[in-house]
């Protein structure tokens, strides 16, 4: 369901309802723009993931400044994205389920979707499922290099999933998905850049091995906003996946990126917020809690001013605590900085999208709870 948007075109700030999910334009196109920029002269692609953002206007932005297309975790958030526009989609994860990998291919008659895999009952259901759909499905290994999450090892194992994929009628070998996720919030770049290293000594020798077994492998794809220049410069990886980057949360901020030859990138989401309680001098209560603002990556950064934490978080309440001079009344709006942008665009229908002070346009997000 989505529900009334908190602000008009046309509206000043002061007058935008809260709690609602702001995108401040200037510092978004900016950053929008900074990286693809950062990558001039190399030969390498970007597909940056749209699990940040869940909204097809700002996918169809990052197309027409050159992405390939845009990466997806969730066969629901890919249908989201094709019913907007957007026509090229990997899915950067596993699809398992008979109704999930159904629609994976039917997809598949509206736009390129690929996927990823790392189980051979897995590949048998994909080549099943593009059987019936009449289409031939885009597959990739999922490679394990060092994240501990999804993938299988590096090396033999990737081989032999990609002969199942090889051999199977109506599938493709498409190449390997290599996401170090881990290593995207390390924060000294030195420790980054090692693990970035260790990543790419596994795809090396592995698509080493797939070619010792005669099976080219042109494509490999991974990378995050903390570690894509590293990648970039591996000669392994041929397409980025960096997705944060347009909004920068609390938590990336944190890294090291001095020497990293990665940008820094500007704040540009926030969740704009109205003190609904003053208890106390030094401590006010706002009206964003945790359904507002995740707090997996820790605790929402006060915008604008140093001297006030965001120390507590509940449903509906987030509590502020000053350590300086800075006071607030009942009824002050200020701005808070997520502290991971991803799971908090998926608590809101919309972008209310700011420049000079007043709303200029709203974004919905579409795949916002695209679960499945």
């Amino acid at each position: 369901m989505s529900f009334r948007p908190a602000a008009a075109v046309g509206m000043p700030l002061a007058e935008v309802d809260t709690p609602c999910l702001m995108l401040e334009l200037d510092a978004f196109e900016r950053n929008l723009k900074r990286l693809p920029e950062s990558l001039h002269g190399r030969n390498i692609r970007l597909r940056p993931h749209a699990k940040s953002h869940k909204c097809p206007e700002i996918a169809l932005r990052q197309i027409a400044l050159g992405a390939a297309g845009v990466c997806v975790q969730k066969v629901s958030e890919a249908e989201a994205l094709i019913a907007g526009g957007v026509k090229d989609i990997l899915v950067a994860n596993e699809v398992v389920g008979a109704p999930k990998v159904k629609l994976l291919a039917e997809l598949n008659k509206r736009a390129h979707v690929a996927v990823c895999a790392d189980d051979a009952g897995n590949v048998a259901a994909l080549d099943a499922a593009a059987r019936a759909a009449g289409v031939k499905l885009d597959v990739l290994v999922e490679v394990d290099v060092g994240a501990g999450r999804c993938g299988v090892q590096p090396g033999a194992p990737v081989v032999a999933l990609a002969q199942q994929i090889t051999a199977s009628g109506n599938l493709r070998f498409a190449g390997l998905q290599a996401y170090q996720g881990s290593a995207q919030h390390i924060r000294k770049v030195d420790e980054r850049r090692d693990a970035i290293t260790r990543a790419v000594g596994h795809v090396r020798a592995t698509t080493r091995l797939l070619g010792e077994a005669g099976i080219a492998c042109d494509y490999v794809t991974g990378a995050g906003t903390g570690s894509y220049m590293f990648e970039a410069a591996s000669s392994v990886y041929h397409e980025l996946q960096a997705g944060s980057y347009i909004f920068m949360d609390a938590d990336y901020a944190k890294n090291e990126w001095t020497e990293s030859g990665i940008p820094q990138f500007e704040h540009s989401l926030f969740v704009w917020t109205t003190v609904m309680s003053a208890p106390a001098p030094e401590r006010v209560v706002v009206d964003a809690g945790l359904k507002a603002s995740s707090i997996d990556s820790g605790m929402p950064r006060v915008a604008d001013y140093a001297d006030v934490d965001y120390v507590k978080a509940s449903d509906e309440h987030g509590v502020l605590q000053s350590r300086g001079a800075t006071r607030f009344k009942v009824g002050d709006k200020l701005k808070l900085i997520p502290g991971h942008c991803d799971p908090t665009v998926n608590l809101y229908d919309w972008f209310v999208c700011m420049r000079n002070g007043r709303v200029e346009a709203l974004w919905p997000i579409t795949a916002r709870g695209a679960l499945l």
